[in-house]
C-alpha cells in the first residue's frame, strides 16, 4: 500500500552550493500525490515543483528540478533517497529557499526525521515500474542500465584516480532495511583542489568538513575519517536511489553503473520512458516493510497512458 508521513515535522541547514540558511518541512499528503517541493519563498508565481525526470533542469553536482515558472529546488537527491528508503509514496516538501539542506552530506538526517514524524499507511496499492527489458545509456565514457529483477537493485562502480578511493564497487538490495544499514549514512565527498573552480561557479560555496569528504592529494582530511572503507561508491549509489525515484514510483529492475552521476542517472529515465515496451506499471496490494520485498505483486495493470500523463502529480 501508499505511505506518507503521520504528521508534518521541519529542520534547518545551509545548502551545500548556495550556502543559504534554508528551513524544510515535510508534510503529510493525500494518496496519488507523489513527491512534490513547495518554495514557500516564492509568492509571485506557480511555486509548486513535482519531483520527476522531466522536470531536471540541471545535473551539476547536484539534481535540481524546475517548473515552467522557472522555480527551481537544488540538490534533491539525498532527500529523495531517503523517502524512497523509507517507503514514503506521498509527501509535500516545503522550504524557504532555493535548496534542499545538505545536512551532514548524507541522508541519514532525513531518514531520523521521517522516523520522528511517522509513517502512515494509505488504503490505495501502491504503484510501482517494473522493467521489462533491458535498456542502456552512455554519457561522456559513462554508462548505466536498468534490467529486469523481481526486487530493486542498486550496483555500482568508481574509478578515481586517489589513493584512498582507487577503485570501489557495491551492490545494495533496498529490502528488509539496507537502504538504511548500509547507504543512508554515506556522505558526499570532494576534492581541496576543485573548490576554488566550483565557488568561481557557484557552486559548493556551503561545502565544509561537517557536510562533506574532503580529499587533499594525500587523503582525507575530515578528522573523523571515513565512515566506511567504500563510503565513496555508497554515496553514489544513495545519488542513484534519490535520482531514480524521480520516476514518480519506485523501480522494480537492477540499476547498474559504471562511474555512476546525476546527468547518467537523468539519461537513464529519459531512455525508458521513451521506450513504451521497456516497463509496465504494477500494483502492490501488500502491507510492507519500509523497504518491501516486490516479490509480492497482486497484479499487473495494462499500460493505457503515457509516461508524461501517467507522471503527473497536483
Amino acid at each position: 500500500m501508499q505511505h506518507t508521513l503521520n504528521s508534518a515535522i521541519a529542520l534547518s541547514g545551509i545548502g551545500l552550493h548556495s550556502g543559504a540558511e534554508v528551513l524544510l518541512s515535510l508534510c503529510p499528503a493525500e494518496p496519488g500525490t507523489g513527491i512534490v517541493f513547495v518554495r514557500t519563498d516564492v509568492t509571485d508565481r506557480d511555486n509548486r515543483v513535482p519531483a520527476l525526470w522531466d522536470h531536471v533542469v540541471d545535473t551539476r553536482m547536484c539534481t535540481v528540478v524546475g517548473n515552467k515558472a522557472g522555480v527551481t529546488v537544488g540538490t534533491i537527491e539525498h532527500l529523495m533517497a531517503a523517502l524512497r528508503g523509507c517507503g514514503i509514496d506521498n509527501a509535500v516538501l516545503e522550504l524557504d529557499g532555493p535548496e534542499v539542506p545538505v545536512m551532514d552530506g548524507s541522508a541519514e538526517p532525513f531518514v531520523k526525521k521521517i522516523d520522528e514524524a511517522g509513517i502512515k499507511s494509505q488504503d490505495v496499492p501502491r504503484r510501482v515500474i517494473k522493467i521489462l527489458k533491458e535498456i542502456t545509456v552512455e554519457v561522456n565514457g559513462k554508462t548505466a542500465s536498468l534490467k529486469p529483477d523481481e526486487g530493486s537493485v542498486f550496483a555500482g562502480a568508481i574509478d578515481f584516480d586517489h589513493p584512498v578511493i582507487g577503485n570501489q564497487k557495491q551492490e545494495v538490495k533496498l529490502v528488509n532495511g539496507n537502504f538504511r544499514h548500509d547507504l543512508a549514512d554515506a556522505r558526499t565527498f570532494g576534492f581541496l583542489d576543485e573548490v576554488e573552480y566550483l565557488r568561481r561557479n557557484g557552486l559548493a560555496l556551503g561545502g565544509s568538513l561537517d557536510n562533506a569528504i574532503v580529499l587533499n592529494k594525500d587523503g582525507v582530511m575530515n578528522e573523523d575519517g571515513l565512515r566506511y572503507g567504500d563510503e565513496f561508491i555508497r554515496h553514489k549509489l544513495l545519488d542513484a536511489v534519490g535520482d531514480l525515484y524521480l520516476a514518480g514510483a519506485p523501480v522494480m529492475g537492477a540499476y547498474e553503473s559504471d562511474q555512476p552521476g546525476h546527468a547518467l542517472n537523468n539519461a537513464l529515465l529519459h531512455k525508458l520512458f521513451a521506450m513504451d515496451d521497456a516497463w509496465v506499471w504494477v500494483d502492490l496490494f501488500s502491507e510492507p516493510e519500509p523497504e518491501p520485498e516486490l516479490e509480492s505483486v497482486a497484479v499487473t495493470l495494462d499500460k493505457t497512458e503515457d509516461s508524461s500523463s501517467v507522471l503527473s502529480v497536483v
